[in-house]
């Protein structure tokens, strides 16, 4: 007979092995290509020592000369707070009880808990790695009878639970968005929000604000500190930046590519884009009849190259930019990977106060930390209208 007990042991022994290699490598591409390690983890803190610039005992001299003066590596301390990462998912008492003599509907029932919970995960997962930690997944425009017109849409899907912001205020709480019109750039929620939304407010995800993982749109950001540093008297945090408009093309990416390689030995291995940007490198390659080189990469991904190097299309960056990174530098540090939050006696299907439901929850604490920020590139208005050259 089925219960609580067998559904809490498949979770653990079943489906646990699945959802790690689900959310670790079927996420995007880049989570699949960045190392996960965890090693610099102290308590609740990530405390990492990277090197910066050459070892300083070097030089030229006479047959009888002095020899060099020695001179250590230099070298700074990164820290960061891990970040707390959840997913959760509910079965009712009465579904349970339900398939209790049908092993079948059983499965069934934690296969469609489990997929919800992945995919949701996956789209966090994914939105976070491009984003700036704040947890904003946008900013209303306008609002007027029930329905918010935003500034993007990109971050936002239907079923998410977000909070409302004016500034540092909270004004609302867990809205659930109903619906998505992603050509119109509007929302609409499942119930109406309990204070009125505004020109300015901005939503995040349901108590995410400022708890999110330190994400490429922090290391590219303009903020005054990165990793417990200051930017302004350490001028390699800052990324190599493109804000000129300009058309896609070989020369564009290898200019980049033998800047950064030149002046920071960096190694580009990755590039990631917006879907416009994607289409633009694809035309240009077309007018120019060339061929698309097409790479699988780790996690069963299939991406086209640049000189060998893979160029994929992320939903979560704009149309118009493009980021080049040297992902060897980039590593994921986590206290454990994916697991049950267990409570008494190691159970982690735990009753819904109040509720007749079982509710258990996967949690990952970590951090992204990239060592070598400057031999990072991105570029943004990148135009996707191509001229062809073949055009009479």
């Amino acid at each position: 007979m089925i219960d609580l007990t067998t559904a809490q042991n498949a979770l653990k022994d079943a489906y646990l092995v699945a959802a790690c290699n689900q959310l670790n490598t079927k996420t995007n591409p880049l989570l699949a290509k960045i190392k996960q390690s965890s090693s610099d983890v102290y308590g609740k803190q990530i405390i990492k020592v990277a090197p910066v610039g050459l070892n300083g005992g070097i030089g030229a001299g006479s047959e009888t000369g002095e020899l060099p003066t020695a001179n250590e590596n230099n070298y700074v301390q990164f820290k960061t707070t891990l970040k707390n990462l959840y997913g959760t998912i509910e079965i009712s008492d009465k579904a349970i009880r339900a398939s209790s003599n049908n092993s079948g509907a059983f499965i069934d029932l934690l296969n469609a808990e489990m997929e919800g919970l992945l995919s949701a995960s996956k789209f966090n997962l994914g939105r976070m790695l491009y984003g700036d930690g704040s947890g904003v997944v946008g900013t209303v425009a306008n609002y007027a009878s029930g329905v918010a017109t935003m500034d993007s849409v990109k971050n936002l899907i239907e079923g998410m639970v977000i909070d409302v912001y004016a500034g540092t205020t909270k004004k609302n709480a867990g809205l659930r968005i109903a619906y998505v019109d992603r050509v119109n750039k509007t929302v609409q929620f499942t119930s109406a929000p309990s204070a009125t939304i505004e020109a300015g407010d901005m939503f995040y995800v349901q108590g995410s604000k400022d708890n999110e993982i330190t994400g490429l749109g922090a290391i590219f950001g303009d903020s005054a500190t990165l990793y417990g540093l200051t930017r302004a008297t350490n001028g390699w945090l800052t990324p190599y930046i493109s804000t000129a408009s300009q058309e896609i093309s070989d020369g564009v990416l290898q200019s980049a590519v033998d800047f950064l390689e030149e002046n920071t030995g960096s190694n580009i291995d990755f590039i990631s884009c917006g879907s416009g940007v994607k289409r633009a490198y694809q035309e240009y390659l077309s007018c120019y009849r060339r061929n698309i080189d097409v790479t699988m990469l780790e996690g069963g991904y299939k991406a086209m190259t640049f000189n060998g190097i893979p160029v994929v299309s992320d939903r979560f960056i704009p149309d118009d930019t493009l980021y080049m990174l040297d992902t060897s530098k980039f590593t994921l540090h986590q206290l454990c990977d994916w697991e049950w939050i267990e409570g008494e006696g190691g159970k982690i299907l735990r009753q819904k106060a109040g509720y007749p439901a079982y509710s258990a929850t996967l949690v990952k604490y970590a951090d992204l930390i990239c060592d070598q920020p400057n031999g990072q590139a991105k570029f943004t208005n990148i135009s996707a209208n191509v001229t062809n050259p073949f055009a009479v």
